[in-house]
């Protein structure tokens, strides 16, 4: 279990005439220990008054929990479609740079939050500076908590690759240990994580050698099988807890059929897959939707609703995928109109995908978001409804956190859980707050209803400032000042004085475009025009996911938008 340096025939060797046990239990959370259970931190003993064994039996049949259950991870894309068993085990795939660690600590995070669950991270045989790095981060975030020790919700265990082969194959034995009495104790939602399941195999061939076993096919143990039985077995749910298993597996020269991989795939209920693509266009988490799988994905597990929804999002992503050769060489206009509306929805749909995690707050700035499953179906069924289809992409990006409108009483800020209230909206500016950003709008007078986090605005005309032409703008300006000189009459004044408001508003609002602090970039407004009819596209308040509009009423502009303080849509 440690170096053999030093070691010599005829040394005096002790028998402690007990197993190796390791400490347990609460103690253990924010702590990083060797394979022994010895605290390697730096950060002073650990109580072990309460030790377990790591080698022990698998949860006899009478005591597994057979119900097949989803566990919800509030991950849109993995709940969707390629979702966990509770008590099961996933593969993740994924090179360097794609956001494997990102993804572990979301789901850390997760599972503490939504399930009242802790985490327990088993470094097998990978290198010192990443587990340092994954350390270091896991404070940034909070998922260890440097100030309370005790309210951290993971606990790690480091067997990195200069340590003896002996050490590396059980490293993974204690990290499952601590898991076991949070499930079986505690009976408590567990998640466990192996980085990486290959080196656990391969410290095992190692150790074989060393014993003068004969070799096996491409060089491995004859006890391959056996030896990651043994580890998988004891990863499973019981009556008190489950204890979900989220491997790293790392491919050795792309080879699937290697014994190693082959081993690890007939254990796995789901294959969580990472893909540079998507973190390339900036979309993360950057699952790949079409290589991911789960054997949970059937009817009569997830629901008919669920399986229905993935699926048709996996058929639109997959027609898309099929058509890119043709877009890159023909470009989109050569489409048939069918497969330009399957194109405008699969891009919303890779967008809709992503999602900002709690953890990455610090790096991004935006708040992070849990979505449930029931919310996460409902946002892709109004995709795939073509509900959507007038809004453009950016606008799953965006997210607005505030909207200041001006009314007959002057302004009034509307954040998530106003108030309802029923009010006239006055000739003034229309405000929308994306994080620093803001966005204006022109509008010329009308009503406006909020309530159920919701806003609808009736008004007689509406402008997006990047829409206002500024030569035009001062124009009418200048017309309409003229135009209030030579006014007579009670009516004229009022008429011209309206014109006036309009023209300046107008231009108060071109200027505001001007103000770089207040310069949305490329905003997410857009406009049908059939007509009279004028509909503008909106993001939702307090989201990432655009706000839907239904048709107009006579000469008006209707602005709607939806206000979400929960999860959905993110």
């Amino acid at each position: 279990m440690s170096a053999t340096d030093g070691l010599m025939r005829g040394m005096e060797v002790i028998d402690t005439e007990a197993p190796l046990s390791v400490p347990v239990g609460g103690a253990t959370l924010g702590r990083i220990f060797n394979v022994l259970g010895e605290p390697v931190d730096n950060l002073g003993p650990v109580d072990t008054r309460t030790t377990s064994p790591i080698h022990r039996s698998a949860p006899a049949f009478i005591q597994l929990d057979t119900k097949l259950s989803i566990f919800e991870t509030g991950i849109k894309v993995v709940d969707l479609l390629a979702p966990y068993r509770r008590g099961g085990k996933i593969g993740l795939f994924g090179g360097a740079g794609v956001g494997k660690t990102v993804l572990i600590m979301e789901l850390i995070n997760n599972i503490a939050k939504a399930h009242g669950g802790v985490s327990v991270f088993g470094g097998v045989g990978e290198r010192t500076r990443e587990g340092n790095d994954l350390y270091m981060e896991m404070k940034e975030s909070g998922v260890i908590n440097e100030q309370n020790i005790a309210e951290s919700k993971v606990a790690l265990v480091y067997g990195q690759m200069n340590e003896p082969p002996g050490a590396r194959m059980r490293v993974g034995l204690t990290a499952l240990t601590m898991a076991e009495y949070f499930r079986d104790v505690n009976e408590q939602d567990v998640l466990l994580f192996i980085d990486n399941i290959f080196r656990f195999v391969q410290a095992g061939s190692e150790v074989s050698a060393l014993l003068g076993r004969m070799p096996s096919a491409v060089g491995y143990q004859p006890t391959l099988s056996t030896e990651m039985g043994t580890l998988q077995e004891r990863i499973t749910s019981t009556k008190e807890g489950s204890i979900t298993s989220i491997q790293a597996v790392y491919v050795p020269a792309d080879d699937l059929t290697d014994p190693a991989p082959a081993t690890t795939f007939a254990h796995l209920d789901a294959t969580t897959v990472l893909s540079r693509g998507l973190a390339a266009k900036g979309i993360y988490p950057a699952v790949d939707p079409l290589d991911s799988t789960s054997t949970m994905l059937q009817p009569r597990i997830v629901g008919e609703e669920h399986y229905e929804t993935a699926q048709r999002v996996k058929q639109t992503l997959q027609r898309y995928k099929e058509l890119q050769d043709i877009i890159a060489i023909l470009g989109l206009d050569e489409l048939s109109e069918e497969d330009r509306l399957t194109v405008a929805r699969a891009r919303k749909i890779e967008r809709f995908l992503s999602q900002p995690f709690f953890v990455a707050e610090v790096f991004t700035g935006s708040p992070g978001k849990y979505v449930g499953l029931a919310e996460t179906i409902r946002g892709f069924q109004l995709i795939l409804s073509g509900e959507l289809d007038g809004l453009p992409e950016q606008a799953f990006y965006l997210v607005v956190k505030e909207i200041i409108l001006s009314t007959n009483s002057g302004q009034i800020g509307v954040l998530p859980n106003h108030a309802p209230i029923a009010t006239a909206v006055d000739i003034g500016i229309l405000r929308i707050r994306l994080n620093d950003q803001w966005l204006t709008m022109a509008l010329m007078g009308g009503f406006a209803r909020i309530g159920n986090n919701e806003i609808t605005v009736l008004v007689n005309d509406a402008e997006k400032s990047s829409d206002i032409d500024p030569q035009e703008a001062q124009q009418t300006l200048e017309i309409a000042e003229a135009n209030l000189k030579k006014a007579e009459g009670k009516r004229q004044i009022i008429e011209a004085n309206l014109a006036l408001r309009r023209a300046r508003t107008r231009d108060t609002v071109f200027c505001h475009l001007l103000i770089p602090e207040r310069f949305a970039g490329s905003c997410s407004l857009s406009r049908h025009d059939h007509k009279a009819d004028r509909l503008w596209a909106l993001p939702v308040l307090g989201t990432q996911t655009p706000a839907f509009y239904r048709g107009t009423l006579f000469d008006f502009d209707l602005v709607h938008i939806r206000i979400h303080s929960g999860p959905f849509p993110n």
